[in-house]
Protein backbone atom coordinates (compact mmCIF):
# COMPACT_ATOMS: atom_id res chain seq x y z
CA UNK A 1 0.00 0.00 0.00
CA UNK A 2 2.78 2.85 0.80
CA UNK A 3 4.11 2.17 -2.75
CA UNK A 4 1.23 3.00 -3.94
CA UNK A 5 0.67 6.31 -2.48
CA UNK A 6 4.87 6.95 -1.77
CA UNK A 7 5.55 9.76 0.75
CA UNK A 8 2.44 11.40 0.48
CA UNK A 9 -0.60 11.37 2.87
CA UNK A 10 -3.89 10.39 1.11
CA UNK A 11 -6.40 13.51 0.85
CA UNK A 12 -9.76 11.38 1.25
CA UNK A 13 -10.69 10.23 4.95
CA UNK A 14 -11.65 6.80 2.22
CA UNK A 15 -8.74 6.33 0.69
CA UNK A 16 -6.61 6.57 4.75
CA UNK A 17 -9.53 4.31 6.07
CA UNK A 18 -9.39 1.59 3.53
CA UNK A 19 -5.02 1.46 3.68
CA UNK A 20 -5.18 0.97 7.22
CA UNK A 21 -7.79 -1.86 6.56
CA UNK A 22 -5.66 -3.03 3.65
CA UNK A 23 -2.38 -2.83 5.95
CA UNK A 24 -3.50 -3.78 9.35
CA UNK A 25 -5.56 -7.25 7.67
CA UNK A 26 -1.79 -8.00 5.92
CA UNK A 27 -0.44 -8.08 9.27
CA UNK A 28 -2.95 -10.00 10.80
CA UNK A 29 -2.81 -12.50 7.88
CA UNK A 30 0.47 -12.25 8.33
CA UNK A 31 0.53 -13.62 12.32
CA UNK A 32 -2.39 -16.01 11.68
CA UNK A 33 -0.42 -17.89 8.98
CA UNK A 34 2.62 -18.13 11.59
CA UNK A 35 0.56 -19.80 14.33
CA UNK A 36 -0.70 -22.59 11.77
CA UNK A 37 3.24 -23.71 12.08
CA UNK A 38 4.29 -23.24 16.19
CA UNK A 39 7.56 -24.12 17.23
CA UNK A 40 7.67 -27.68 18.35
CA UNK A 41 7.72 -27.16 21.97
CA UNK A 42 3.99 -24.95 21.98
CA UNK A 43 0.49 -26.66 21.96
CA UNK A 44 -1.26 -27.73 17.95
CA UNK A 45 -3.09 -24.39 17.19
CA UNK A 46 -6.68 -24.68 16.94
CA UNK A 47 -6.35 -25.41 12.86
CA UNK A 48 -10.29 -24.52 12.55
CA UNK A 49 -10.10 -21.35 14.19
CA UNK A 50 -7.20 -20.23 12.14
CA UNK A 51 -8.20 -21.00 9.29
CA UNK A 52 -11.42 -19.12 9.88
CA UNK A 53 -9.10 -16.30 10.91
CA UNK A 54 -6.97 -16.61 7.82
CA UNK A 55 -10.48 -16.31 5.89
CA UNK A 56 -11.42 -13.23 7.46
CA UNK A 57 -8.18 -11.23 6.66
CA UNK A 58 -8.04 -12.74 3.08
CA UNK A 59 -12.09 -11.13 2.83
CA UNK A 60 -10.58 -8.12 4.94
CA UNK A 61 -7.89 -7.33 2.40
CA UNK A 62 -9.97 -7.75 -1.00
CA UNK A 63 -12.57 -5.50 0.62
CA UNK A 64 -9.61 -2.75 1.50
CA UNK A 65 -8.97 -3.26 -2.57
CA UNK A 66 -11.82 -2.71 -3.58
CA UNK A 67 -12.65 0.10 -1.94
CA UNK A 68 -9.20 1.71 -3.20
CA UNK A 69 -10.00 0.26 -6.67
CA UNK A 70 -13.40 2.01 -6.55
CA UNK A 71 -12.86 5.34 -5.31
CA UNK A 72 -9.25 5.80 -7.38
CA UNK A 73 -11.56 4.81 -10.22
CA UNK A 74 -13.98 7.54 -9.09
CA UNK A 75 -11.40 10.44 -8.50
CA UNK A 76 -9.72 9.57 -11.72
CA UNK A 77 -12.91 10.11 -13.41
CA UNK A 78 -13.91 13.71 -11.82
Amino acid sequence: AASVFPSQKPKSELVRTSLRLLTSSAYRLQSECRKALPAEPSPAPDIQLVTQQVIQCAYDIAKAAKQLVTITTKENNN
